[in-house]
């Protein structure tokens, strides 16, 4: 690697971003027992990051379904409010129309736990399931999926400005990650490619 100019790259060791609301209850954790997924929409997990900007942060809601590993919902702004868990949602069950039965699997920050979002879970006859703080190994697959984002398309690069964020972020996602990009968990197939095999 010496010889040819070529070094590795290190990630950033974990950092804790989840804050939990203390002023209310934690909905059990439902992934710790273990899930026959047979089909899509029974679980999605979802988590929220960052990237930044010279303009300033933008952060990205994603739900992600555990079957497939497709992002089956997702949502960009210039803050982390509940609206952003909620724009992301919204997509995901507008786009997949899931049965009743759904699990939704998210850490225990306090856009999860607003009385907006359990609402809204609740409407949908939506089952919630939490993490404990500051456990990134409970949401794994979301974490995973940020991983991949940051290696593909973010390290190394700073975007002038949110919406040319906005938009690689769209680009990644809709047109290679759910599309072309492989999964060895998925037999070396893409979501979209597996989900459409087993359909």
């Amino acid at each position: 690697m010496k010889e040819i100019g070529i070094q590795g790259y290190v990630p950033p060791s974990f950092r804790k971003t989840t804050i939990p609301d203390a002023a209310t209850a934690n909905s059990p954790n439902m992934l710790k027992d273990s899930f026959d997924l047979s089909e899509p929409n029974q679980v999605w997990v979802t988590d929220i990051t960052y990237v930044a900007t010279r303009e300033g942060w933008v952060y990205l809601c994603v739900f992600i379904d555990l079957y497939s590993r497709k992002v089956v919902g997702w949502a960009i702004d210039d803050n982390m409010r509940a609206d952003l868990v909620i724009k992301a949602f919204e997509m995901a069950y507008r786009c997949r129309k899931p049965t009743h039965g759904l699990v939704v699997h998210s850490d225990c920050g306090g856009q999860y736990k607003s009385t907006r979002f359990r609402r809204l879970l609740w409407k949908r006859k939506v089952k919630q399931s939490m993490t404990h703080a500051g456990n990134c190994y409970d949401n794994a697959y979301a974490e995973s999926f940020f991983s991949t984002l940051k290696k593909d398309l973010i390290r190394g690069v700073k975007f002038e400005a949110r919406e040319s964020a906005k938009s690689a972020m769209f680009e990644y996602i809709e047109a290679f990650y759910n599309r072309r990009r492989l999964h060895s968990g998925l037999d070396y197939k893409s979501p979209e490619q597996f989900e459409n095999e087993i359909a």
